[in-house]
């Protein structure tokens, strides 16, 4: 039986972090070893851990390095044959585990098994709706439009995907290993899954079934928009060093995506001025977006004028009542596509 190291990188998590590690040692796949990396986390987080008693857990501190560093840091201390990532604050469903390792025992060129994502709130209950990502023949230029994964809670890897891809670097005094990019503090997923799939031949694909409860809190948007997008910028810089004809090519498009979806992260927190500028930000950035996803990107931008001009009761009545749409038509295709019926 294949062994999975399972990294849970810890910081400022003491309302979550119980469940989360519950939901890992509740899998029905046992053959597994937990790495907490204790980033430094100023609150109880290390203490809560340290009550768990499993074998199974081993607690690594050090100082705060942000989520990339703590995942590098549990990467050079794995043992397992896969590879996988759990937020302090997410949960997983029982049959996470052995699904993934179906997965990829029957897939040998697939390096990435992934699942989509249920939204939970900060109580843990079900928000109704989900994260509907593309599953298969995910390419390039789809990396550079979005995250197809979701989040860094929903994929398993193997661990001949962080031999091909890692570097070194000097950051801390002596010469290391890093597989993620420590220097950024956002976008650190989509930049791995960019570097996966430009530097190696392994896929990156999904199963069907919702298996990660991506929890959605209060201070997961954040309205620094400026730093999000220059973080992007980032990405986009670290990528042209070993790949610039793609940045050339696909670059400012990515942009307008990256400003789109902030635009989106605007209109949730009600910011109807910063989504507006944001919107048309993305427009100018590249025009193509329009061409590409036309219905996506012509809702946000009217979504954004109608925030800024309507009395915000009535858009809140308005919202409300989409979302409650948009839900159960979610739900519908989560139930067809566990029935078999969707591909």
């Amino acid at each position: 039986m294949k062994k999975i190291s399972v990294i849970i990188p810890v910081y400022g998590a003491e309302k979550y972090v119980a469940a989360t590690v519950q939901s890992l040692l509740d899998q029905t796949y046992e053959n597994f070893e937990a790495l907490i990396i204790d980033d430094g986390s100023p609150d109880r987080s290390l203490e809560i851990c340290q009550q768990f008693t499993d074998p199974r857990i081993k607690i690594i501190r050090q100082k705060n390095r942000g989520l990339a560093g703590a995942r590098n840091t549990g990467i050079r201390h794995a043992q397992g044959d896969y590879i996988a990532f759990l937020d302090a604050d997410d949960l997983w469903l029982p049959e996470k585990l052995a699904k993934h390792i179906e997965h990829l025992e029957n897939s040998p060129d697939v390096g990435v098994s992934f699942s989509p994502s249920e939204l939970i709130d900060e109580s843990g209950s079900s928000l109704g709706t989900y994260l509907m990502p593309q599953l298969k023949e995910i390419t390039v230029p789809d990396l550079f439009r979005h995250n197809p994964v979701g989040n860094g809670s929903a994929a398993v890897v193997r661990r001949e995907v962080f031999d091909e891809i890692k570097f070194q670097d000097e950051l801390y005094g002596t010469v290391e290993d890093f597989y993620f990019y420590d220097r950024l503090r956002r976008n650190e997923d989509i930049e791995f899954w960019l570097r996966v799939a430009i530097q190696t031949d392994w896929k990156i694909e999904g199963i069907s079934e919702y298996l990660t409860l991506y929890r959605v809190n209060s201070g997961g948007l954040s309205a620094n928009f400026f730093k999000q997008l220059e973080s992007w910028e980032q990405v986009l810089e670290k990528t042209h060093s070993y790949a610039p004809e793609l940045v050339a090519q696909w670059g400012s498009l990515s942009k307008a995506y990256q400003l789109r979806y902030l635009a989106r992260n605007a209109l949730r927190l009600h910011a109807g001025s910063e989504a507006v500028q944001l919107i048309h930000q993305a427009l100018a950035a590249d025009w193509r977006i329009l061409l590409k996803e036309p219905r996506r990107t012509l809702s946000i931008l009217a979504v954004a004028h109608t925030l800024r001009l309507l009395p915000k009761p009535l858009y809140l009545y308005i919202e409300a009542l989409a979302s409650k749409w948009i839900g159960g038509f979610q739900r519908q295709r989560v139930l067809q596509k566990q029935a078999g019926q969707l591909s």
